[in-house]
């Protein structure tokens, strides 16, 4: 399967539009916004899981990165709340699923093959700091290595946001909003520029805050590996 697989073109997906589709575990349904492969894939989507639902143990061959937007995620290692960020690389596993249900932003196989980097990050107990150069911005950073950089970022109302993006850029609304490219883009919209692209974005008269994963796209984006026999 492929959606939004061409990584030099510019790509939309207004999620909360979508139907739910279902998953092979009961209970666990999900949007998706990019994707190559098929069952195993690189993959980027929302997936709800319904109360008391959850998937079978698994290893993350390609690593797992979340952000729980609502309800609340868990599996052996804890109980992530509203706003927890995750990062389980290549070789971690678990079980995971949700007692009283929840919705995650989910990346899976866009690790480094070499990365054993472990984080988890409770952001609603973080403080954002103001951008530097970047009037009416403010960040907080999740992740950072030579690969790309994940931030929350807050827009203040009406604020004009603008960057240029040798390694492109990932945008999801997690509150608020913002025009670009002549499109409005609410809570769960996302957006992907490709490398060399400029984000040239209005934030709402509400402002935005959003996650953001920059630099990544300048490196090829491939489908996994099989396993070997």
């Amino acid at each position: 399967m492929e959606l939004n697989a061409d990584f030099s073109l510019r790509a939309a997906v207004h999620t909360a539009a979508l139907p739910w589709i279902p998953s092979p575990m009961a209970g666990v349904d999900r949007r998706m916004l990019d994707r190559i492969g098929e069952e195993v894939a690189r993959a980027t989507s929302i997936v709800r899981y319904a109360p008391d639902s959850h998937f079978s143990p698994h290893t993350h061959g390609g690593g797992e990165e979340f952000l729980v937007l609502d309800g609340v995620f868990q599996d052996e290692h804890g109980d992530y709340p509203p706003g927890a960020y995750v990062r389980n690389p290549p070789t971690t596993r678990h079980q995971p699923g949700s007692a009283p249900g929840c919705t995650i932003f989910v990346k899976l196989w866009q690790f480094d093959a070499a990365d054993r980097t472990e984080v988890r990050i409770d952001t609603d107990r973080q403080s954002f700091a103001p951008a530097p150069d970047r009037a009416g911005v403010e960040t907080l950073p999740l992740f950072h290595d030579n690969r790309e950089d994940v931030r929350l970022e807050r827009w203040a109302a009406h604020a004009n946001v603008t960057l240029d993006l040798p390694g492109g850029i990932e945008i999801l609304v997690l509150e608020g909003g913002f025009a670009e490219g002549g499109e409005s883009f609410v809570p769960q919209s996302w957006l992907r520029l490709p490398a060399g692209a400029r984000l040239i974005a209005k934030a709402g008269p509400d402002g935005a805050r959003v996650w953001i994963k920059s630099g990544h796209l300048a490196l090829p984006q491939h489908a996994p590996k099989p396993a070997a026999a």
